[in-house]
């Protein structure tokens, strides 16, 4: 599945849910998206929800930034580097992040990274809108 597919499936997931959360306050709608509830409420949410098992092994993990807003793909690539294609990174270059580097691909590897899954964090940049936030993920 391309970066592309990914990202439309995941904001139709999202926009799928905050239909349902209308009612709700920022403050409860980003409580929402808590781990233990997503878990029980949105099994189909991601993958691992079936497994009961987190992304990032961390208390108060968060989901409604799943995709960050500082991951930025572009499904024909960037650059080459040297015989490689540069297909994603990180715009603000997380300490915590780091790079897959294939045969003829560099990925970014962002499962050290925890920006964007606290709370603090999403209430800085909330909109109910995620193709809003994650504007400029994509070219």
């Amino acid at each position: 599945m391309s970066y592309s597919s990914w990202f439309q499936e995941h904001g139709k997931k999202h926009q799928k849910i905050m239909a349902k959360l209308t009612h709700l306050n920022s403050d409860e709608v980003i409580a929402y998206f808590r781990f233990e509830n997503m878990v029980k409420s949105e099994p189909d949410f991601c993958p691992l929800y079936k497994k009961n098992k987190k992304c990032h092994d961390i208390d108060n993990l968060n989901c409604y930034l799943c995709a960050c807003p500082n991951f930025r793909f572009n499904d024909n690539g960037f650059k080459k580097i040297e015989d490689k294609t540069l297909y994603s990174k990180c715009s603000i270059d997380s300490k915590d992040g780091s790079k897959y580097i294939g045969d003829d691909a560099i990925h970014q590897n962002c499962a050290g990274c925890l920006v964007p899954h606290h709370e603090k964090y999403i209430k800085k940049r909330f909109s109910r809108d995620w193709f809003e936030i994650m504007r400029e993920v994509s070219p």
